[in-house]
């Protein structure tokens, strides 16, 4: 993100002297042809500003994008990363709650067979 404000500011700064430079040009106290002669020089040299300033803004397009895949890639990591460890902790759980539901099953049984008079009342029915 700071690289995205730096390149603002400086294609800002580029097109305010520009701007200013033009702007001291047409209220300076010169002859027409001199002020004709600065503003020549001045229009020659804007297709290389334009060119100095499209290649500022490239360059901070492409750290940009690359910063945004990069950040991307991370987000995307820690996101398979926490789907794993959820199946992981998902999959543990439902072995505890096999083992305690067959452990109480053969609790029940185990009362049954020393208690044959009591009716089992938490048994599941086939």
């Amino acid at each position: 993100m700071s690289n995205n404000r730096s390149g603002v500011f400086i294609g800002g700064l580029m097109l305010g002297a520009t701007i200013g430079a033009l702007t001291g040009l047409l209220a300076a106290p010169r002859t027409g042809r001199e002020t004709r002669k600065i503003l020549k020089k001045s229009a020659d040299a804007l297709p290389e500003l334009a060119e100095d300033l499209s290649t500022s803004v490239q360059i901070q397009a492409d750290r940009l994008s690359t910063s945004a895949m990069k950040n991307w890639d991370e987000t995307l990591d820690r996101l398979r990363e926490a789907i794993a460890s959820g199946i992981d902790a998902t999959q543990r759980e439902s072995q505890v709650l096999k083992r305690q539901t067959a452990q109480e099953k053969q609790n029940a049984v185990t009362v049954q067979l020393e208690n044959p008079d009591s009716v089992p009342l938490h048994l599941d029915r086939p």
